[in-house]
């Protein structure tokens, strides 16, 4: 459903040739033998295989677009549509590799999951320790970029439960930690280059958690100084950013501006596993 001259794309005809190569990995598994212990662990084993070959599939798509764009005209019509191909595109990912995940971390024999944990999902997902490890890694690039980076306050309000100490959630970790590290690396970024990385005090970005009868909120505030209300709808479209675009080769490429996915691809994690929970307390 792609424009042609996308599918043409040297990236882009490798990410569709990772599908097809796995789509009949998969097919051989069909009409297995379900008490098979052999088989299934075949299986196991031809899903790891999978999910490390899809590993790149965001940016070697993206860099597909990137030629796209370098090589023929875009009008607005194409935009649109590769717009909404990759919404449903990344969202697929997103959940073949959840499902992948998940029976491998429960059947596949190898590392076993954190105690408590049921495959890759934490029924007490500390809130406030996530957000600290996506933080810390964050920092790490933005001093590896910038030799400086704005620490970082955290408010927890429980208004269920006032008494208990730490927020806590059932929620998938690894989603978690993806969504607040894109929005605290941008935080950084916007922070360092408004006040200047030789500053002597970065102001510090603040998030804080609140925990309601229905939800968990989340709010990042920084002194980034901001974006434009003019580009705040392009803002979720992908290959949009508001650093400058990186090289095709990668090479100097900022570690903290990328092709703009980071703010669409975070939205999908969060109503992904939103859709799954909601569905599941349905059923």
């Amino acid at each position: 459903m792609l424009p042609e001259n996308l599918l043409r794309m040297p990236s882009v005809s490798l990410v569709q040739s990772w599908y097809e190569r796995s789509f009949e990995e998969v097919l051989k598994f069909e009409n297995g033998d379900a008490d098979d212990q052999v088989l299934l662990d075949s299986f196991c084993e031809a899903l790891i295989k999978i999910r490390n070959r899809h590993s790149n599939v965001v940016p070697t798509m993206a860099q597909g677009v990137l030629e796209l764009k370098e090589t023929h005209p875009v009008d607005q019509q194409t935009e649109a549509s590769i717009q909404y191909f990759l919404h449903r595109f990344y969202m697929s990912r997103i959940s073949i590799r959840m499902l992948i995940n998940q029976h491998v971390t429960l059947f596949g024999g190898g590392i076993a999951p954190p105690i408590g944990h049921v495959g890759c999902v934490d029924p007490n997902c500390n809130v406030a320790s996530v957000v600290q490890d996506a933080y810390e890694n964050a920092r790490f690039l933005c001093e590896q970029y910038y030799l400086a980076a704005p620490d970082l306050v955290i408010e927890q309000h429980n208004t269920v439960t006032p008494k208990e100490g730490s927020i806590t959630f059932t929620y998938v970790p690894s989603h978690l930690h993806h969504i607040m590290f894109e929005l605290i690396k941008n935080s950084m970024r916007a922070v360092v280059e408004h006040h200047g990385a030789d500053s002597d005090k970065l102001p510090p970005l603040h998030i804080r958690i609140v925990k309601g009868k229905e939800d968990i909120s989340m709010k990042i505030s920084d002194r980034g100084g901001g974006i434009p209300r003019s580009l705040s709808d392009q803002l979720f479209h992908y290959m949009y950013s508001t650093a400058p675009q990186p090289p095709a080769s990668g090479v100097e490429s900022a570690p903290l501006a990328g092709y703009g996915y980071g703010l669409p691809l975070s939205r999908l994690y969060a109503r992904y596993v939103d859709v799954i929970f909601h569905l599941s307390h349905e059923f």
